[in-house]
C-alpha cells in the first residue's frame, strides 16, 4: 500500500452513520464512499470493545484502529467537530505516527524559535525574509522584520557573501551545513560575530523550489572560548623554548598580536637581564623597568617606546598598587595618562589611536621579573573580564618561562666566570713559542662544558702545550676542568713524558668518578692533548687522549692535521698511551683546538677539521697576530649560538739559535772533569758571560762527577744560553738522584746541594733510556 501523508475527512449523521465520504478518506481506508455510506462508522473501527458497538456517542478526539479494505488495520487520530446549523459531524483523521511527527516538528519550531542565539529565517526565491524569529536581540540591536534582506543588516560585502551561498542552495538543493562566517555590525563595524550558516532549499508537493529555509547561529562566544584555548596552547608550544630571557620575551609579546591585542611589550626588571633576583618595590617612582620585547617590531611605536628604554617614574596610582600586588589591571586611555604623568609625556609613551591598555605581572616563584603590557587601538574592542583571566593564565606561563631563563643566565655567568678565570692568560711570549688561546662558550643548554688550553713553561726553555674537554656542563665541568688543569701543571713541572703524563691523568680522573655522587659515575671524564716543544731540537713531542688531532701550519703557508695515534679518553684506565714526534720549523703556528670548532651541528667532524685547516693555512700569517688570528678563526667558524664551548691555542714556534748551544760529550774517565770545567770557561767567556764562570765552573764539576761515579755512558753535556744559562749534563743511566744532607763526617753527598745553592732552580727528567740532569742561572740580559 502507498504511503499516505494527507487528512481524510469524513461526515457523520447524529446516529454515527457516514453521510459524507472524501477521496482522501478512500485513499487512507481503500473503501469506496458507495461502500461505507449509511454504515455506522463503529463498524470500521477494529477491536471496538463490545459495551461500545451499540452506542451513538461520537467523541471528540482520540485514537484508533481503522480496518483497510484488504484485511490490515490503520492507527489513526481523529478529532471530530459539529457542523454549524447541522446536526452532522466532520470528522477529521491522520496516521498516528504522522500526526505525532507533525507534533514534535511542531514543538522543535517552537523551542529554536525561543533561541536567541539561533535565528531563523525563511526566505523566498528572491531571497526576501518572509518569516523569521528574530528579535530586537538580534544583530545591530534590531529585529529582521519580515520583507528585509541581508543588506539591511550586515556590510555589503558580508551580505553579498551570505547571498551567494543561498543562492547555490536554492539553485541546487544541495544543503550548507555549520558553515561559518566573520560578519561586523554594520552599525559598529569594530564588533565582529562569527555566525554559523545552515541553510536547506524547500519544495512543494512537486518538488519545485519555493524558497531557503537558513539557520544563523551566533558562534562568537565558542569561537572567541576557542581562540583563547588555543592562544593558551601556542603560549605553552612557542614561549619558554630559548633559555634566553630576551628571547623568552620577545616569544611571549609575539604570541599576544594580534589574537589577543594590537600592540604588545614586555617590560623586565634590570637585573633579570644579567640574571640576578629582582628588588621589591610597592608604590610609584622608578620601578626599575626596562623594555625587552615589543610586537610587531615593524609597527609605528611612540618615541618614549624602544628596545631597551628604561620605563619611566610612574605616578602613585590605585591601579599600579594592584598590579604591585599581583593583579592584572586594565587601564582606559584617561587612567593610563594620569598613570604616566599626564598628557606631556602621552605623546612619548601612549601609541596612536590607544584605546584601552592591559597590564599583567610577571609573578614567579615570590618574585616580580616584569610585565607584559597590551594595547587595543583604533575601532577594536575593550577588553573584558574573559580576557583579563586568560592574560593572567598567559602571565603565568611567561614569567615562569622568564625565570628560568633568568636562573639559566645567571647560572651560565658564574660557570663562565669559573671557567675564564680558571683558564690562563689569553697571551703569553717565551723563549720557545708566542702563543694565543681563545675561548667560546656555549651559546645553548646549561652553560659552559669544561673546555681548556694551556701553555706551560718547562725548564731548558721548552714549552708544554694542552687542549682538552670535560664531559658535563655548567660549574661541575669547570670545576672538573679546574682540577685537571691543577693536576696537570706540577706533573708538567716534572718532565714527564706525553704519553706517561696522560697515564697519570687517566688515573686521576678515574680517582674523580670514584668521587662523584651515585648514578654520576660515568660522566666523569675528558679528553685531552698534551705536547712538549723544545726550541733547541725544534721537535715536538706529542700525545692524545681520545682529542682531535692538532693542525700544523708550516712557515711556507702549507697546514695539514698532524698525524698523531689517538690513544682513549681519560676516562679509561689501563690503556696506553703512544707519543709521536715531528720536527717544527721556526715560525711554524702549531694549532690546539676542541670539538666545539669542528663539530658542527650540519657537518660531521671530517669535514669541519678540513674546514678548520683550510681557514688556518689562510689566516696564519706571519704579519698577523696571533691574537687577533684567533678570535676572527672562532668568529668565522662557530655557529652564532654554538652547541658546543670552543677553545683554540695558537703557537708560533721559536728555535735557539746554533750558536747559543754547545755540547761536549764526557769520557769514562774522573779527569775528564777537569777538561769539563776548563772547556764550560772558554765557552762562558766567548758568550761574555764572565760572571757565571765560577759557579758554572762548580755546577759543572757536581753534575759530570755525578755522571761518571753513578751513569752510564755516552754521557754529554750541554749549555744554553738565553735569558737564563742551562747547564745539562745527560748519561744513559735512569738511576734518579737525590738531593740530600751530608753529616759533618760524610765525605761525599754534597754535590747536588751545592747545585740547588748555586743555580736558581734545578731538576732531573727522564727520557728513553737516559736521564739529564739541569740547573738555570739568571742571565743579565741588559748588558
Amino acid at each position: 500500500m502507498a504511503a499516505f501523508d494527507g487528512l481524510a475527512a469524513a461526515v457523520l449523521d447524529d446516529r454515527g452513520a457516514v453521510t459524507g465520504w472524501t477521496g482522501t478518506a478512500e485513499e487512507l481506508t481503500g473503501f469506496r464512499a458507495e461502500e461505507v455510506s449509511g454504515r455506522p462508522v463503529r463498524d470500521l473501527v477494529a477491536d471496538l470493545p463490545d459495551d461500545q458497538r451499540g452506542t451513538t456517542h461520537i467523541p471528540t478526539s482520540g485514537r484508533v484502529r481503522l480496518r483497510h479494505r484488504r484485511g490490515n488495520t490503520i492507527d489513526v487520530t481523529f478529532r471530530t467537530t459539529r457542523v454549524t446549523g447541522s446536526e452532522e459531524f466532520l470528522v477529521l483523521a491522520a496516521p498516528a505516527h504522522h500526526v505525532a511527527d507533525h507534533q514534535n516538528g511542531a514543538a522543535l519550531l517552537r523551542a529554536l524559535s525561543t533561541q536567541h542565539r539561533i535565528t531563523i529565517a525563511l526566505h523566498d526565491t528572491d531571497l526576501t525574509t518572509m518569516q523569521t524569529n528574530s528579535t530586537p536581540g538580534g544583530f545591530d540591536g534590531r529585529p529582521v522584520q519580515p520583507g528585509t534582506r541581508r543588506y539591511d543588516v550586515l556590510g555589503p560585502e558580508d551580505a553579498e557573501n551570505i547571498e551567494a551561498v543561498l543562492r547555490q542552495v536554492l539553485k541546487t538543493g544541495v544543503p550548507v551545513l555549520h558553515r561559518t562566517q566573520p560578519v561586523p555590525r554594520r552599525r559598529n563595524p569594530s564588533r565582529r560575530h562569527a555566525l554559523s550558516l545552515t541553510a536547506f532549499r524547500l519544495e512543494d508537493a512537486r518538488g519545485r523550489p519555493t524558497g531557503v529555509a537558513a539557520l544563523y547561529i551566533d558562534d562568537t562566544d565558542r569561537l572567541r572560548a576557542r581562540r583563547h584555548l588555543d592562544l593558551t596552547r601556542e603560549v605553552a608550544e612557542r614561549v619558554g623554548g630559548s633559555l634566553d630571557v630576551v628571547r623568552t620575551a620577545q616569544d611571549l609579546a609575539d604570541v599576544l598580536v594580534p589574537v589577543f591585542g594590537d600592540l604588545a611589550a614586555v617590560d623586565l626588571a634590570r637585573s633579570v637581564f644579567d640574571g640576578e633576583e629582582p628588588a621589591e618595590r610597592l608604590g610609584g617612582g622608578d620601578l626599575q623597568l626596562r623594555n625587552a620585547a615589543l610586537a610587531p617590531a615593524a609597527a609605528v611605536w611612540p618615541a618614549g617606546i624602544r628596545l631597551g628604554n628604561p620605563v619611566p617614574p610612574l605616578s602613585d596610582h590605585p591601579l599600579l598598587r594592584s598590579f604591585q600586588h599581583g593583579e592584572t589591571v586594565i587601564y582606559g586611555r584617561d587612567d593610563f595618562v594620569a598613570l604616566i604623568g599626564g598628557p606631556h609625556l602621552a605623546e612619548q609613551l601612549l601609541p596612536q589611536d590607544a584605546r584601552a591598555v592591559m597590564v599583567a605581572p610577571l609573578y614567579a616563584r615570590g618574585l616580580t621579573l616584569g610585565a607584559i603590557v597590551a594595547w587595543r587601538t583604533g575601532h577594536s574592542e575593550l577588553f573584558t573580564e574573559d580576557e583579563k583571566d586568560l592574560m593572567r593564565q598567559i602571565a603565568s606561563r611567561g614569567a615562569l618561562a622568564i625565570d628560568n631563563a633568568r636562573r639559566h643566565t645567571r647560572e651560565h655567568r658564574t660557570a663562565v666566570a669559573l671557567q675564564q678565570s680558571l683558564l690562563p692568560p689569553a697571551t703569553t711570549d717565551t723563549p720557545a713559542a708566542e702563543t694565543s688561546g681563545v675561548y667560546l662558550p656555549t651559546g645553548r643548554g646549561a652553560g659552559t662544558r669544561g673546555d681548556w688550553y694551556d701553555a706551560i713553561p718547562l725548564p731548558c726553555l721548552r714549552l708544554a702545550l694542552v687542549a682538552g674537554d670535560v664531559i658535563g656542563h655548567g660549574i661541575p665541568a669547570s670545576a672538573t676542568m679546574g682540577r685537571l688543569r691543577a693536576a696537570i701543571q706540577p706533573l708538567a713541572d716534572l718532565e714527564l713524558e706525553p704519553d706517561e703524563l696522560l697515564s697519570r691523568i687517566a688515573d686521576l680522573v678515574q680517582r674523580l668518578a670514584a668521587e662523584a655522587p651515585p648514578g654520576n659515575h660515568d660522566v666523569v671524564g675528558a679528553t685531552c692533548l698534551y705536547a712538549i716543544y723544545d726550541p733547541v731540537t725544534g721537535s715536538c713531542a706529542m700525545a692524545s687522549a681520545g682529542h682531535p688531532p692538532p693542525v700544523l701550519v708550516r712557515p711556507d703557508g702549507t697546514a695539514e692535521a698532524v698525524g698523531i695515534v689517538p690513544g682513549p679518553p681519560l676516562s679509561v684506565c689501563g690503556m696506553p698511551y703512544e707519543t709521536t714526534t715531528i720536527d717544527l720549523e721556526p715560525g711554524s703556528v702549531l694549532a690546539l683546538y676542541t670539538d666545539g670548532l669542528v663539530d658542527r651541528h650540519t657537518d660531521d667532524v671530517d669535514d669541519g677539521l678540513r674546514r678548520l685547516t683550510d681557514a688556518l693555512a689562510v689566516s696564519c700569517r706571519p704579519d698577523r697576530d696571533l691574537d687577533e688570528t684567533g678570535r676572527a678563526l672562532l668568529a668565522d667558524l662557530v655557529d652564532e649560538a654554538p652547541r658546543d664551548d670552543a677553545t683554540l691555542l695558537l703557537a708560533r714556534t721559536r728555535t735557539v739559535a746554533a750558536g747559543d748551544t754547545a755540547a761536549w760529550q764526557i769520557p769514562a774517565d774522573p779527569a775528564a772533569v777537569s777538561e769539563a770545567r776548563q772547556w764550560a770557561t772558554r765557552q762562558l767567556t766567548a758568550w761574555g758571560l764572565d760572571d757565571l764562570l765560577f759557579p758554572t765552573e762548580l755546577i759543572v764539576s757536581e753534575l759530570v762527577t755525578n755522571a761518571i761515579r753513578y751513569g752510564r755512558p755516552p754521557a754529554e753535556l750541554r749549555l744554553i744560553r738565553h735569558n737564563v744559562l742551562v747547564c745539562e749534563v745527560t748519561d744513559s743511566s735512569s738511576t734518579q738522584p737525590r738531593l740530600r744532607r751530608a753529616r759533618t763526617t760524610d765525605e761525599g753527598g754534597r754535590g747536588l746541594f751545592l747545585v740547588a745553592q748555586l743555580a736558581e732552580r734545578w731538576g732531573c727528567r727522564h727520557g728513553r733510556n737516559r736521564k739529564t740532569i739541569w740547573s738555570e742561572q739568571p742571565v743579565d740580559c741588559s748588558r
